[in-house]
């Protein structure tokens, strides 16, 4: 992440999906078939049937374009229906609105990572976020570009300032609690009033409601000694490090912050637990494989002593962490779809979007000038004379189609098993485009009394299954009204990132062991783990699994964010040869998405399609 690293999104459609292993079915209290994608739950994300035809291509199956007839053609063809995709053909149609264009997308529904889970609890309409969660950073971060089109999309930014009920936790008391599981510490302790913030966070630091570091602290089960040690940790100011400030920042980007921890305060092994799993969320990675300068930069302890200085605001926080749709960033994808597609869902602006009923039927209607094609994936991809041939299957049905351009905002790993002509330099950078493996799970509860109960409303978890749990972000639009108070049913959202036990060499390889962890797993073990946790954290404030769940879902991503730059396995400049070499286009094949970026940021990926859409209406060749 390196440059202004902030909470991760992963999204982008992915009409063609390589993973490992597969799933036994699995039921679930509150499963639901619901012909309504948004409101299915049970295991949703990346599912079997999403990726078995690309499972096939990984392992060897070939496809001959010169066999099948073509059955359509189209101004532009693009790849994948998640944000990337989506506003690429945005871009097109904004640029020529004559332009006929088709969208594919191998999942079941629209939106890539940016995914929508919907609830029914006792007869009220709850809704969370399975993927992309927030738009971070839009007034400071983002570019001119990323800013217009989500305006052009109806967003008024200011909107979320009264939307998002900033004050709710904070004013019932509520704080970040640190758990502490008895496999490790032998007593389940939940710690309250953790002096650190996981940041970003929506809840500034005035409103945290943190415990001085001693009295936290003081209730850790750890020894004495270790206690010391922690409260050096948090509160002293020896520099550790001595030397220049550059001289600081290189030592820190070069060791992780795991060795920080142990080389500079003595952390014993249970101490170190309690900081190895809290930065699995946001980087997908344990501490091992973060270094200590985006430690320091994420406002981690053990840092105060070294002179450094973070910009004003901090570095995750140039704007307040607000930017949030109930359903996350699904609603931007809704967006663009009602946009594309007039007619598939009622209204206008942002505040209709979260409780509008998509029509999946007029999504690819003939006739209509953009088309989106759900469960299709991409098996052969070919530059001809005139353009672009596409082959792609629903199953074992093969359907060929032509276009005078692709735009190729998939899983940038998958084109190589498709499109032999890519390049040598190409084909390796895309193939090191390795996305981390996550699950979010939601769970639909019918009262949150017991979190109130215990104090908190986020639970770091950091040697548990689960490496956070949180009640959902508190945002209301249009006719949508989250849970104002603590007897009204909930959606609380867990975290899980599968990560290897043993040695690994680098961070792709870490990341390819976990997704075969992950693929490993049942429905059964994911909903095992959050009843299991669930009770042993919130148990004691009253939460009765039996009585109280409703529903889960899991989100299962095996290709989640995508891979950035890091410090302690990358060259830099070896890196960014890669992700030039990554976008070059490839006759009239074009690339966005958040893998052409080489950053999971929903403005990333906005960025990439205004690019990727530029070349196509400029009449961009391979340079």
């Amino acid at each position: 992440m390196g440059k202004g690293i902030t909470r991760r999104d992963f999204l982008d459609g992915v009409a063609c999906t390589v993973v490992a292993g597969g799933i036994a079915p699995a039921t679930a209290r509150g499963q639901s078939d619901s012909p309504y994608p948004p409101a299915r739950t049970g295991y949703r994300g990346s599912q079997p049937a999403d990726f078995a035809v690309a499972h096939g291509v990984r392992d060897g199956r070939r496809y001959d374009l010169g066999r099948q007839p073509v059955s359509e053609h189209y101004d532009v063809v693009v790849i994948g229906a998640g944000i990337g995709g989506l506003a690429s053909a945005y871009y097109l149609r904004r640029s020529n609105p004559q332009l006929r264009v088709l969208i594919l997308d191998n999942h079941d529904d629209f939106g890539g990572h940016a995914r929508r889970n919907e609830f029914n609890v006792d007869g009220r309409l709850l809704v969370g976020y399975g993927g992309s969660e927030s738009m971070e950073g839009p007034k400071t971060r983002w570019t001119r570009v990323a800013r217009d089109c989500v305006a052009g999309l109806g967003v008024d930014l200011d909107r979320f300032e009264t939307a998002f009920q900033l004050h709710l936790y904070p004013g019932l008391g509520l704080s970040s609690g640190l758990f502490f599981p008895r496999e490790i510490y032998g007593v389940d302790r939940l710690v309250t009033g953790d002096p650190v913030r996981s940041l970003p966070s929506d809840v500034p630091a005035q409103l945290h409601n943190a415990r001085p570091a001693a009295a936290f602290i003081a209730d850790c089960p750890v020894d004495a000694a270790q206690k010391a040690r922690l409260l050096e940790l948090y509160t002293g100011t020896r520099d550790v490090l001595g030397g220049n400030l550059a001289e600081k920042r290189r030592r820190l980007d070069a060791m992780s912050y795991r060795d920080y921890l142990q080389r500079y305060f003595g952390l014993d092994a249970r101490s170190l637990a309690m900081f190895d799993g809290r930065t699995l969320d946001l980087f997908a990675s344990k501490s091992a494989a973060v270094s200590a300068l985006w430690a320091w930069e994420c406002e981690y302890p053990g840092f105060q002593g070294l002179g450094l200085k973070l910009r004003e605001g901090g570095v995750l926080e140039g704007d307040p962490y607000i930017y949030h749709f109930p359903d996350g960033n699904a609603s931007l994808a809704r967006l663009f779809v009602r946009r594309l597609i007039p007619g598939v869902a009622r209204g206008n602006g942002m505040d209709e979007i979260v409780s509008a009923r998509f029509d999946y039927s007029r999504l690819d209607e003939p006739g209509q000038p953009v088309r989106l094609r759900l469960a299709s994936t991409v098996v052969a991809l070919a530059n001809n004379a005139r353009g672009v041939d596409v082959l792609y299957a629903q199953g074992e049905r093969l359907t060929r189609i032509s276009a005078g351009h692709v735009v190729y905002a998939g899983y940038s790993a998958m084109l190589p098993y498709v499109c032999p002509e890519l390049g040598a330099p190409q084909r390796q950078a895309l193939a090191d485009q390795v996305r981390a493996p996550l699950v979010y799970v939601n769970v639909a509860v019918r009262n949150w009394r017991a979190w109130a109960e215990r104090g908190v409303h986020y639970v770091n978890n950091p040697a548990g299954f689960y490496s956070n749990l949180k009640l959902d972000y508190p945002v209301q639009l249009g006719d949508y009204r989250c849970p104002m108070r603590p007897d009204e049913p909930m959606v609380l959202h867990l975290v899980h990132v599968p990560w290897p036990d043993g040695p690994f060499k680098d961070l792709r390889s870490a990341w390819r062991a976990g997704r075969a962890q992950l693929y490993a797993r049942t429905f059964a073990d994911f909903e095992a783990h959050a009843r299991d946790e669930l009770t042993r954290i919130v148990g004691p404030g009253g939460f009765d699994a039996e009585r109280d769940i409703a529903a889960i879902t899991v989100n299962r991503w095996g290709h989640g964010y995508a891979y950035d730059m890091n410090s302690l396995y990358d060259d830099p400049a070896a890196a960014e040869r890669e992700v030039q070499a990554s976008i070059v286009p490839l006759g009239r094949i074009h690339f966005a998405g958040t893998d052409a970026a080489w950053m999971a940021y929903a403005h990333k990926a906005i960025d990439a399609a205004y690019r990727a859409a530029g070349e196509i209406t400029a009449g961009a060749r391979p340079g």
